[in-house]
């Protein structure tokens, strides 16, 4: 009975699964729109698709270590 509990709270089971399959769906849909923008084959879509997702995580990055800067984390909880 613990575990089932557990497994709701954490958001495990069913949602998960459907919450996978619809990240799945949009990035299919992503990389199938740059393929027929560009008119590549869809592994170089997939490449494209994943420098643009690395470009933003860079930005988002650096953008949090600027603004960061000054403040001082407690990891003392």
């Amino acid at each position: 009975m613990n575990s089932m509990k557990l497994l709701g709270r954490r958001g495990g089971g069913i949602g998960r699964m459907v919450s996978w399959f619809i990240r799945i769906v949009i990035y299919d849909i992503c990389i199938t729109g740059i393929s027929d923008l560009l008119g590549v084959s869809r592994m170089v879509a997939l490449f494209i698709f994943l420098g643009i997702l690395g470009v933003i995580s860079l930005v988002g990055y650096l953008l949090r270590n600027k603004y960061a800067t000054g403040t001082e984390v407690d990891s003392d909880f």
